[in-house]
């Protein structure tokens, strides 16, 4: 069975070449050109990723996303947009997407992105993950909370949790943290990585990441 797909993009000519190519790629493509659009469209159908523009009529991608994540829809999403401030990536993270991906970008690139989306089954699978008995994080809202209570982190710790919890009790190599975590025009810190590890320690315990020297890391679970 085809993938379905939802690609929200008001520029006719872009979305006729994304829709053109996915569905040369094997996928099944529903095509929406307003924010209103893509909500109908959303509660009419079944889909198993949504490819969503930010800048787009009537209510905007992100509104879109918060929209039907707050009625538990933890269906995939990622962003396709030409905001490039550090503000519109934290938004669109904290809607809840999967992925963020800036224009102009390769066709092969999203591809790329979305068959590796597809391949996890953690966004469907695990909607609230008990990380300790006390401590919860919800993989639709990105809400970390120890005892009911949330607790705020800054978007490359959140990126840094979600990747552990997909990747539980597995080495991590320092690498593959940063190209997930740091964003492809922005150059990784070794100290910075170290801060946000630690930072996370002390949220989660100490004995939750566990650091192989000159390797990587190891989450817990």
């Amino acid at each position: 069975m085809k993938s379905k797909i939802l690609l929200l993009e008001d520029d006719l000519n872009l979305s006729e070449t994304v829709c053109e190519y996915f569905e040369e790629n094997g996928f099944d493509v529903v095509c929406v050109y307003d924010g209103d659009e893509a909500i109908s469209a959303i509660y009419e159908n079944s889909f198993d990723l949504l490819l969503l523009d930010v800048n787009v009529p009537n209510k905007n991608g992100f509104d879109v996303l918060k929209e039907i994540r707050k009625e538990k829809n933890s269906v995939p999403a990622i962003f396709t947009t030409s905001l490039n401030s550090m503000d519109s990536l934290e938004e669109g993270y904290l809607s809840g997407c999967d992925d963020y991906i800036r224009k102009p970008f390769e066709l092969k690139e999203l591809l790329f992105r979305v068959q590796t989306i597809l391949k996890r089954e953690f966004a469907h699978k695990n909607d609230v993950i008990n990380i300790t008995p006390e401590i919860t994080f919800n993989s639709i809202s990105n809400e970390l909370k120890h005892n009911d209570e949330e607790i705020k982190l800054n978007l490359k710790e959140l990126k840094l949790l979600k990747l552990f919890l997909q990747h539980p009790n597995e080495l991590l190599v320092h690498d593959r943290i940063y190209d997930y975590v740091w964003d492809y025009d922005e150059e990784y810190s070794d100290n910075s990585l170290r801060t946000y590890i630690k930072n996370l320690r002390k949220i989660l315990g100490k004995d939750k990441i566990v650091s192989l020297k000159k390797l990587g890391y190891r989450f817990n679970q």
